[in-house]
């Protein structure tokens, strides 16, 4: 196939206008940093914390909906072993955005807090902090990197463009305007991708579904026709695992510190829970074409197309399915407006990647451990190269395909079975501290090794119950194990936690060996908790006897 040229000049265009974009709101920025009282790198990082609202629902709607969302769930609607049940992703997430509005965001924004780590590093101290924070960056390099993947085998299939050329100008654009104007080139940005990923996706579903090569999905979704349906089915064997994934996506989302980014970015509480009500739903709307290009896939008689057979399942290309519907199913100029639907979700993603993993830095390990005494200015660049080195790594990542899936899984699972329970202990109770996080932390990542992956080969040294062969003959578990570690970590750090403060409180062991001060934390809390309780009563005393010297004139 020859280099679409109509596809590139598209391609260019869209690109021009996503860094023209960028380097407006990088002006705004700028200009919201006079107006502001906030120091320069709550601006960049926050946005000053006075984000719009649309504007907000749009950046975390944008960063949820990237190309793992939209060609995982085509892959998982097509693949004939998995089907539309398998396609979890829109479901969960509505759950990881009504917790977060109801439960996490309050919390997080009555302390002011500005990356998620900050409550960690207030209670445990920075020498246990950065080690929960590794976990979080690893998430964040990795996510840049399977986004750059998704992009580059999109525009491969569609635009014969080489991949190293699709991955790297991508790349440099991303890095360029993040670097440029920090959350509001990324919000202002991620408005312009949103619109993309709807327009687009939109328009080529009508295209899809008329094409002559299917039939109609409502006779093949419970109907074997040239596959299995592509409803699918979840047996009883099966239900471990897949509500052990539907907790992964719904729970593990939100340990992410892009979450927690566009949420202390609102002006207000009210701002913050709108936000995430209203991402829910778009979220929902915006997986709807996934779906059904996965559907119209699964309709599709490959042999009838220049595709020909093998069909993509058999070639091993379930993954790469909507840019090839796209390709071989709908008009040439319709597959170039999928593939701008494809490269937006990429780049909002991959945007908030880096701001996410360049605020963790600069902010949890620079500012409070390295320089505590770094100015705005320094602060700036520090963040500036943040950006530029997880771009450069998360780039170099996708050129080891292998290792980039190591990665990726073990980031996502720490956020899950590590970082949720942390997370959960440190915000809602008080007894958690250093004692109980570090058990958790160990308890959580030796038993996730233990537990095996099939994907990467590690075999499991713990079998759970219903632990078995899968259809491709690989020792799966079946279990929803992943439930179990992170159930088994949080009550690790709740039980470690409580043990710790009784033996130092009763003082069954010496005050100096309380490496992590919880009896004199406790003082502290206790303390500050008399002297609220004695001004209110002060207060109380004060109103009542004006009310009675009223009274008796």
């Amino acid at each position: 196939m020859a280099l679409n040229i109509p596809g590139l000049v598209v391609m260019a265009l869209f690109y021009l206008l996503i860094l023209g974009t960028g380097i407006w709101a990088s002006l705004r920025s700028k200009k919201e940093e006079k107006k502001c009282t906030g120091d320069g790198m709550e601006i960049t990082l926050l946005a000053g914390r006075n984000i719009n609202l649309l504007v907000g629902i749009f950046t975390l709607t944008a960063t949820w909906v990237g190309g793992g969302f939209i060609l995982g769930i085509a892959e998982a609607t097509y693949n004939p072993t998995l089907g539309a049940v398998w396609a979890l992703m829109p479901v969960p997430y509505v759950l990881t955005f009504f917790l977060g509005g109801f439960f996490f965001a309050k919390p997080m924004r009555e302390n002011k807090y500005v990356t998620m780590m900050d409550p960690f590093q207030k209670k445990y101290g920075n020498v246990l902090a950065s080690a929960l924070i590794f976990p979080a960056l690893v998430a964040d390099v990795l996510w840049v990197a399977r986004t750059l993947v998704s992009l580059g085998g999109t525009m491969s299939v569609i635009l014969d463009l080489p991949y190293v050329y699709s991955i790297i100008i991508s790349s440099v654009v991303a890095i360029v305007y993040t670097l440029l104007g920090g959350l509001y080139s990324v919000a202002y940005t991620d408005v312009i991708q949103l619109i993309l990923i709807f327009i687009s996706l939109w328009v080529c579903v009508p295209f899809m579904m008329t094409n002559p090569h299917s039939v109609d999905i409502s006779l093949t979704a419970y109907n074997a026709t040239f596959q299995a349906p592509w409803v699918g089915t979840v047996e009883l064997d099966e239900a471990g695992k897949w509500f052990d994934d539907f907790m992964l996506l719904a729970l593990g989302g939100l340990a992410y510190q892009a979450f927690y980014q566009r949420i202390l970015s609102s002006s207000s509480y009210t701002q913050a829970q709108v936000t995430c009500f209203a991402s829910s739903a778009c979220c929902l709307v915006l997986g709807i074409p996934s779906v059904l290009i996965g559907a119209v896939a699964a309709s599709t008689d490959w042999n009838s197309t220049s595709y020909g057979l093998p069909t993509p399942y058999e070639r091993d290309q379930a993954g790469s399915i909507l840019p090839i519907a796209l390709q071989y199913l709908t008009p040439p100029y319709i597959s170039v407006i999928g593939i701008g639907a494809v490269a937006a979700a990429v780049m909002s993603s991959m945007d908030s990647a880096l701001l996410s993993s360049a605020s963790l830095f600069s902010s949890n390990i620079y500012k409070n451990i390295i320089r505590k005494q770094a100015s705005d200015c320094e602060m700036q660049w520090v963040i500036r190269i943040s950006v530029v080195v997880v771009g450069l790594a998360g780039t170099g990542l996708t050129f080891l395909d292998s290792s980039v899936l190591v990665f990726w899984l073990v980031g996502v699972d720490m956020s899950y079975t590590i970082m949720f329970p942390q997370l959960v202990c440190i915000l809602f109770f008080k007894v958690s501290n250093g004692y109980g996080a570090i058990v958790g932390y160990i308890m959580g990542l030796v038993m996730r090794i233990l537990s095996g992956e099939p994907l990467i080969g590690l075999p499991p040294a713990i079998q759970f119950p219903g632990c078995r062969l899968d259809k491709e003959g690989k020792l799966t578990q079946y279990f929803p194990f992943r439930t179990a570690i992170m159930l088994i970590s949080l009550m690790s750090i709740l039980l470690v936690s409580l043990l710790a403060s009784i033996i130092f409180n009763k003082g069954l062991l010496p005050e100096k060996w309380d490496v992590f001060n919880v009896k004199r934390r406790q003082r502290a809390t206790a303390k500050v908790t008399h002297v609220k309780r004695t001004n209110s009563e002060k207060e109380g005393a004060a109103v009542a006897k004006q009310l009675l010297d009223t009274t008796s004139c």
